[in-house]
């Protein structure tokens, strides 16, 4: 009874009980492509944990001491204090060097399941009324994803991210006017300066996390407000959502699902080594890594300097350096056009309906082909940004791959974009004749003339439904006339 006085109690000022009536019984659609989005969430709370742990033993600090520790190669070196902790954490701290891959792995995870995600609603069309503004929460998170990345694997001082930083701030300083001083407050002077690690690492652990962490609880709840999407079939309808509750089926789901994830996750890291920093060395400004390479989801960024050509103009005294200018302006260009995408086609279709119904990819042939043409871009940016391991590893001129690349920046976006368009209304073609006519059974029958011709067998109710509860598109119903 004395349970019953403090439920009463807190439902008396919170109102617990009406929210959890309402909201612990709410349906959930069952699909696999909607644990896209779960794994995203699963990876940020492991990115979380692992990185809570990871500051108890991490110093960010750049002050240089001289190296005693249990790797003897490095015995004796000097090096910052970052970069010695980084070591001791992964061959003195029980356990370190897996926290410290279950860390990075997690953070590659979380971006690729943040894109493939946000492929998977472009392609569906759950973008459209009422979850605009749900799509830029994702970007934005996308967004800051790639610097939260950037900052976290820059903390170990390493000769690898001290080359990346030399990247990043070579790109800072061709932003006109303001390039120097945007190097200057963001390493706290000249380079590599005295701070960098302090400042990325307050971003990286506190700043970034925090605002992140709140789209996230905002992503989440606007999903809840919404209520789900879901693919078109018998029962489905624009008003309702078809699936299993909350409580207790769904919730038994992701619970069983985030500890899959957890333990692939750790599976990864104890099997797969990734970033060994003690093979690199402490970073020195006179050197640079061999065949250093960002983490894959900022290839592209430096796939687009790499292919640029070495252009420079000067004007009124002022010397622009368009091969790295450029690729700075075309790099978040490539994002934002993701971003906007939803408000730029309700803008040119005029739709200003609400759509709780998903998409096929082959109903929207225009749409599936930008996404596809968008995909094979970044591909061929990631390409370019290895063009030296490409051309060493295939044995191939650099200059030849780099001019393949640049020509592929072009040719293979259009190219792409004509077969997907054509491909999707190929499929729609398909999915016509198997209304009209049914499905093919492999059975060949004599007609009384002599003529042979194959059984089809009619398609039941579901499946007829499915393919056909969509609105035609235009390019199909044209091509029929």
């Amino acid at each position: 009874m004395s349970g019953e006085r403090i439920a009463d109690w807190f439902d008396g000022r919170l109102g617990i009980h009406s929210l959890g009536r309402r909201y612990l019984r709410k349906v959930f659609p069952d699909h696999w492509s909607f644990l896209l989005g779960e794994i995203c969430l699963y990876s940020f709370v492991v990115l979380v944990l692992s990185g809570v742990w990871l500051t108890l033993f991490f110093h960010p600090s750049m002050n240089e001491v001289t190296y005693h520790g249990s790797y003897v190669p490095l015995n004796g070196v000097r090096m910052s204090e970052a970069y010695a902790s980084t070591l001791e954490i992964s061959f003195d701290v029980r356990g370190g060097l897996l926290i410290r891959q279950l860390h990075h792995w997690s953070a590659l995870v979380f971006v690729a399941g943040m894109l493939t995600h946000m492929m998977r609603h472009f392609f569906t069309g759950s973008f459209r009324k009422p979850r605009e503004v749900n799509w830029v929460f994702g970007w934005t998170l996308l967004f800051l994803g790639l610097f939260e990345g950037l900052f976290g694997y820059s903390l170990p001082d390493d000769l690898l991210s001290g080359t990346g930083l030399r990247f990043v701030n070579g790109a800072l300083l061709a932003v006109p006017v303001v390039g120097t001083y945007l190097s200057m407050f963001l390493l706290g002077g000249e380079f590599p300066g005295n701070d960098i690690v302090a400042r990325f690492y307050s971003l990286h652990i506190l700043v970034i996390p925090g605002i992140m962490a709140a789209l996230v609880v905002a992503h989440v709840l606007l999903v809840v407000y919404h209520k789900h999407t879901q693919f078109a079939g018998p029962g489905r309808t624009e008003r309702n959502v078809v699936g299993a509750p909350f409580m207790p089926v769904y919730l038994a789901k992701a619970g069983g699902f985030f500890f899959l994830v957890f333990g692939v996750l750790t599976l990864i890291a104890a099997v797969a080594s990734i970033n060994p920093v003690w093979q690199y060395g402490p970073f020195r400004a006179d050197q640079v890594s061999t065949g250093a390479q960002p983490d894959w989801y900022l290839g592209f960024a430096e796939g687009l300097v790499r292919i640029m050509p070495g252009w420079e103009i000067t004007l009124w005294g002022h010397t622009l350096i368009l091969g790295v200018l450029i690729p700075i302006v075309v790099f978040p260009l490539l994002l934002v056009f993701i971003g906007v995408y939803p408000f730029v086609e309700a803008r040119i279709t005029g739709d200003r309906r609400e759509h709780h119904l998903l998409d096929r990819p082959r109903n929207r042939p225009v749409r599936t082909a930008i996404g596809a043409s968008w995909i094979s871009l970044y591909l061929i940016l990631l390409a370019g940004g290895g063009n030296d391991i490409v051309a060493t590893r295939l044995h191939l001129s650099i200059n030849t791959v780099t001019w393949v690349v640049r020509i592929g920046v072009f040719a293979v976006p259009a190219a792409v974009f004509v077969i997907t368009r054509r491909i999707c209304l190929g499929l729609q073609l398909r999915d016509r004749d198997l209304v009209l006519h049914g499905r093919e059974t492999g059975v060949i029958k004599r007609l009384p003339h002599g003529e042979y011709i194959e059984v089809h067998e009619p398609l039941d109710q579901a499946r007829r439904h499915t393919l056909t509860a969509h609105e035609r598109p235009k390019e199909l119903v044209e091509h029929e006339r």
